[in-house]
């Protein structure tokens, strides 16, 4: 991609600077509006290839033949492992010698080097879940020390003065231990991320050599995969023991227990790629309607599937309906507060959450029966998300709507908040709608209706990138993202209400396509089916 146009900017002409460029000169490599065609092939100079903007870089660039000039190197000798041009291959030098075309090689090592690509797309979250599961570890150990040191003391208080100093000793040895605990477990964290640095790197390069029309480092290139498909050694460390003895009037060392010390074991780790969807349907088709379902809703505001043929509804009164796929209503479940729900969605096991503003609540509703899930006290319950593990993830502002934050829950037990990224908050605080969802590499996406943008950070929330919407002519309005989703390619799907359409946006944040002629009028909540 030229470093010069990110995702939120389209191709510009490189003479007059002002018009979007529709072709491309694949000799002289700039970017041309039609006016300004005329001006650039004036020379007259024969080499000049004008392409469509889509098309470029789709002429190869050969490497010059070092002994005839002029000449561009088209095929390998095998013989003598050199690229030649076509005289040298009718010289004596090379007669009767095997060639290779480069175009061919070339064609071959972009393929090979594609694959590599998509490889390490699928190998590189591995990792990052094995980096989140040592934060984890390391952030959990306090925690999980001062449960040891609790237990120990309570030993120390039965045996009172005359053991103190065996005690302390002990205290001593365990922040020994623990120290030399979270050296083992940062030591690898850190082996990891350097291995994903490098990965990142790798995948950098290939996104260049890719992009790159240059035979000479693509057919030269190496692949890595092999490097990284074999994933480092899991260090398992045992967290220390305290046996506690029975009191008697002995050798105070013997009677305060044993310390079982830290112990540490290398497992192998294998990677195993996970299966592709057999039914993943692309959404960068041509966008065709398949149903349209009556709800009997005014407004509607969520919508969530359950499965292939069931979805929940709400709108803003207090009822919220599940529907199978031909509009006919199952069941209508009424709030507890009288009041519209802020959001819904459904658990892996298949059961109704929703959050309620009014009593600050987020509920479980099974077998038709309503439980209290979470309940908060200086914090509003906004919009819902239910990861891929299990976990749910709540939007909420506080009383005085000057904050904003997301919080993972595992059941009821906060496992982790997302509300600033330097310091500086990540998300507008007011009370205006916000929407949430977790991608398939496993980032948290909102969509911030507010700030007229989708801010994504990854799973431990440090932020990534903030989508503000794409210059079209055709879309004059300001971007107001109502709505937000993510389909089997990972790709983020959000509704712009005011501009009837919905945006397709890839992973990374480049905008990709609209959907906007399937008679859309003021989209809200997304959700994509199994399908």
């Amino acid at each position: 991609m030229d470093p010069n146009y990110d995702a939120q900017d389209v191709a510009r002409c490189d003479l007059c600077k002002t018009a979007i460029a529709q072709n491309y000169c694949d000799f002289c490599h700039v970017n041309l509006c039609k006016p300004c065609i005329g001006e650039h092939i004036s020379d007259e100079y024969d080499k000049h290839k004008i392409v469509p903007i889509l098309q470029r870089k789709s002429t190869l660039i050969f490497p010059k033949c070092k002994t005839h000039q002029n000449r561009t190197c088209e095929y390998q000798c095998q013989d003598c492992d050199i690229f030649v041009c076509y005289d040298c291959a009718m010289s004596k030098q090379h007669k009767e010698h095997e060639y290779l075309k480069l175009e061919e090689l070339f064609n071959k090592s972009k393929e090979r080097i594609g694959k590599d690509k998509e490889e390490l797309d699928r190998i590189s979250p591995t990792y990052e879940e094995i980096a989140i599961e040592l934060e984890n570890q390391i952030a959990n150990l306090d925690g999980e020390y001062e449960k040891l040191t609790t237990e120990m003391s309570k030993q120390r208080e039965e045996l009172h003065r005359e053991i103190d100093n065996a005690i302390n000793q002990m205290e001593e040895d365990i922040g020994e231990i623990k120290l030399k605990h979270h050296s083992i477990l940062k030591e690898h964290l850190n082996e990891i991320k350097q291995v994903q640095s490098l990965m990142q790197k790798t995948l950098v390069s290939l996104h260049e050599i890719e992009e790159s029309n240059e035979v000479s480092p693509t057919i030269n290139y190496s692949s890595k995969v092999e490097e990284f498909r074999k994933l480092p050694l899991k260090s398992n460390v045992s967290m220390p023991k305290f046996i506690p003895k029975q009191v008697a009037r002995e050798e105070v060392s013997n009677l305060i227990g044993k310390l079982i010390p830290l112990s540490t074991t290398l497992e192998e780790s294998v990677f195993t790629a996970k299966k592709p969807n057999s039914l993943v349907r692309e959404l960068l088709d041509v966008p065709e309607v398949f149903n349209t379902i009556k709800t009997g809703h005014e407004k509607i505001c969520s919508v969530t599937c359950v499965n292939e043929e069931q979805i929940w509804t709400c709108e803003f009164t207090d009822y919220i309906k599940c529907l199978n796929i031909q509009g006919v209503l199952q069941k209508t479940i009424e709030t507890k507060s009288r009041k519209n729900p802020s959001d819904i969605a459904v658990d892996i096991d298949g059961a109704l959450l929703y959050s309620d503003w009014k009593t600050r609540t987020v509920y479980k509703v099974k077998d038709n029966q309503i439980e209290e899930m979470i309940r908060l006290q200086e914090w509003i319950p906004g919009n819902l998300c239910v990861t891929s593990s299990g976990e749910l993830l709540v939007i909420m502002r506080s009383e005085d709507e000057t904050q904003v934050k997301v919080v993972r829950y595992s059941g009821s037990t906060i496992k982790q908040t997302i509300q600033f990224d330097n310091g500086q908050p990540l998300y507008s605080g007011n009370k205006k709608f916000k929407y949430i969802t977790e991608n398939r590499n496993l980032d948290i996406c909102v969509a911030d209706c507010q700030a007229g943008a989708v801010v994504v950070v990854n799973p431990v929330g440090k932020f990534r990138f903030r989508y503000i919407g794409h210059p079209s002519p055709a879309k004059n309005e300001q971007f107001k993202p109502t709505g937000i989703t993510t389909d089997s390619q990972s790709h983020i799907l959000t509704s712009d209400f005011f501009n009837h359409c919905i945006h397709i946006i890839h992973s990374d944040g480049q905008f990709l396509r609209y959907i906007d002629n399937c008679d859309l009028k003021s989209p809200y909540g997304l959700c994509v089916d199994i399908f």
